[in-house]
């Protein structure tokens, strides 16, 4: 089989995709997929990326929205040799969408469709190499759930597993009963298929079914619809007599229906090296020479387009940004005689010469990389400074009750000082009166003696009182319906005093469990829980500046490491840090916390 052309690769942006998303401007189409589309952009320093946009019928689903940032969050925080890490994402966005390091190499799939299945040295070396990325994923608290061959990449290095746990944000969403689907029906586990259990042990038996695929060239629970697949999965033993002998006993064991019988990662592993004639390393000869040449193909990425003219006045811009509320600047169309391969949302400096082709034989080199615009997520954008028509300077600045300079004039020199030292004792008056109540002139509380620390500034200085210093807590062990006060040193969990429960008590922090209907949250009877975005940083600065109050968070809204930002109304304030619920075998069921505490940060707040 020959090798497919590189247009197969790069498509040219169409008239509805988008030039920018969220900052980055993209060069081309890689592909679309069940819940979404990918595109080819560039970071600042020219790095390749890959970002996906989802659909839009999943990004009007509240729920999937939720599930989305959650297994964002929990993605990002993957970070292994055979992954594609998350480098970037916006779940709040019109239409969600994430950005992952490009890997210019072909899927698994599309490999097995042009070439056929790899010899057995290489399909070890992809056992061991997913194998490695799933203990990585699944360290962090993930199961992929659709491990399949489009899913991993074949890089010229070893094996890249990507999209870990998105798929579980489609899950349970108003979409599964529509008819779109999420999971691949020929990659699922037989618990998956029949009870919708996922562990795991599911991802092993997608590891097992995708080694199956890479060596026989097809499934190995044979081809037809979806219902005939999943069928065979759940009630019969695969096809493997078409399986090397030296990749039967792990692809076996990986595949048996019951999860308890399946290996672990470790053993996978090790089954792997036990089978191979030699030791398995990767490296640049892993794959075949023909699949090798695909990867190439895929280093030659998508030249920048032409500078676009500026648009005329009066004319209607083009839309380009999907993901921003900050309008872009339009974007022209390509010329009708533009490459293929040159897509119409990048710009280039007007005195660039457009790249050549290198000649037969050539090695491939990256082109220039193109102009990157700066992501325009809101909370990053600051307004610049504007003078109206004909400043040629800033105005220059003067202090607060003094005249400017004047030339010296020799008569009535003092009536001029008694005038200004009227003008400036009513404007001392002036700017006393507009001082707001509850703050002396030193800029200080009057009921807290001028700051939380006792620092207070000099008569007739702006200067704001010193912030408190902040004091971390590690490992704190919340038991169910059990609160913390944030005053405390150190904050003891403890039940409310008044019998009235964590619900109606005082409580600055608690976790409350119903073990009658199982609901379990953490909320704040005596202030305000904001709950982070991965994007945003828990610090004073931010608890104090984020309004997306609530008093009660759902536990299934956490994952581990998931800031939360505490403000209670006797002027505390802490970023609280999940880090997991134990076990339902435990006797008590408890959740762990770190906590960072600013005390008396804030005025008190009166009810």
């Amino acid at each position: 089989m020959g090798s497919a052309p590189s247009a197969d690769f790069f498509q040219p942006l169409r008239a509805d995709d988008p030039a920018v998303v969220g900052g980055y401007r993209l060069a081309a189409v890689l592909g679309a997929g069940g819940m979404g589309k990918v595109y080819l952009s560039y970071t600042p320093g020219g790095r390749p990326i890959a970002i996906k946009v989802i659909r839009s019928e999943f990004s009007e689903d509240p729920e999937f929205r939720r599930r989305f940032q959650q297994e964002v969050q929990a993605a990002q925080r993957v970070q292994g040799l055979y992954t594609a890490p998350v480098i970037d994402s916006d779940t709040e966005a019109a239409q969600p969408w994430l950005a992952t390091a490009y890997v210019p190499g072909p899927s698994l799939a599309h490999a097995v469709s042009l070439y056929g299945g790899l010899p057995t040295r290489s399909v070890l070396l992809l056992i061991v190499g997913v194998a490695e990325a799933l203990h990585v994923i699944h360290g962090a608290g993930i199961v992929h759930r659709d491990l399949k061959p489009a899913n991993v990449l074949l890089a010229s290095d070893g094996p890249r597993v990507i999209d870990f746990g998105i798929a579980r944000a489609a899950d349970s969403t108003a979409l599964t009963n529509t008819g779109v689907s999420v999971g691949t029906p020929a990659f699922m586990a037989p618990e998956q298929a029949s009870t919708g259990t996922v562990t795991p042990a599911t991802d092993i038996f997608a590891l097992g079914q995708i080694a199956a695929f890479a060596a026989i060239g097809a499934s190995a629970y044979g081809d037809g619809s979806s219902h005939a697949v999943l069928y065979r999965i759940v009630h019969e033993d695969p096809d493997l007599s078409g399986l090397p002998g030296e990749l039967r006993p792990v692809v076996a064991r990986c595949l048996s229906r019951d999860p308890a019988d399946r290996p672990s990662l470790t053993e996978v592993i090790e089954l792997c090296h036990e089978a191979a004639d030699e030791p398995l390393r990767q490296g640049e000869d892993w794959l075949p020479q023909a699949v090798a040449g695909s990867i190439t193909e895929r280093l030659k990425l998508p030249a920048p387009a032409p500078t676009p003219a500026p648009t005329a006045p009066g004319a209607t811009p083009t839309p380009t940004e999907v993901s921003s509320p900050s309008p872009a600047p339009s974007t022209p169309p390509a010329s009708a005689g533009a490459s293929p391969y040159t897509p119409a949302g990048l710009a280039a400096a007007p005195t660039q010469a457009a790249p050549s082709q290198p000649a037969p034989g050539t090695p491939p080199a990256y082109p220039t990389p193109p102009p990157y615009a700066q992501p325009t997520h809101p909370q990053h954008s600051y307004p610049q400074p504007a003078y109206a028509p004909g400043h040629r300077t800033p105005p220059a600045f003067h202090a607060p009750g003094f005249a400017p300079p004047q030339p010296p004039r020799r008569k009535r020199t003092g009536l001029i000082v008694a005038g200004s030292i009227v003008a400036a004792v009513i404007g001392l008056a002036v700017i006393g009166s507009l001082l707001p109540d509850g703050k002396d002139k030193a800029g200080g509380s009057k009921a807290s003696g001028g700051g939380a620390t006792g620092a207070s500034a000099s008569p007739g200085s702006s200067q704001k009182p010193a912030d408190p210093k902040p004091v971390s807590y590690q490992g704190i062990d919340v038991p169910q319906n059990h609160q913390l006060q944030l005053a405390d040193s150190p904050p003891r969990p403890a039940e409310e005093p008044t019998g009235a429960g964590v619900l109606y008590g005082h409580a600055d922090l608690y976790y409350y469990r119903d073990t009658l209907f199982g609901d379990e949250k953490v909320g704040s009877s005596n202030g305000k829980l904001v709950l982070l975005k991965n994007s945003e940083k828990g610090s004073l600065k931010t608890c104090r500046e984020v309004t997306r109050f609530t008093e009660k968070l759902g536990l299934d809204q956490l994952t581990d490491g998931s800031q939360i930002c505490v403000l209670s109304k006797a002027g505390h304030i802490s970023v609280a840090t999940y880090r997991g619920r134990s076990g339902d075998k435990d006797s008590t069921t408890y959740i762990k916390l770190d906590l960072t505490i600013w005390r008396n940060a804030e005025d008190v707040q009166q009810d």
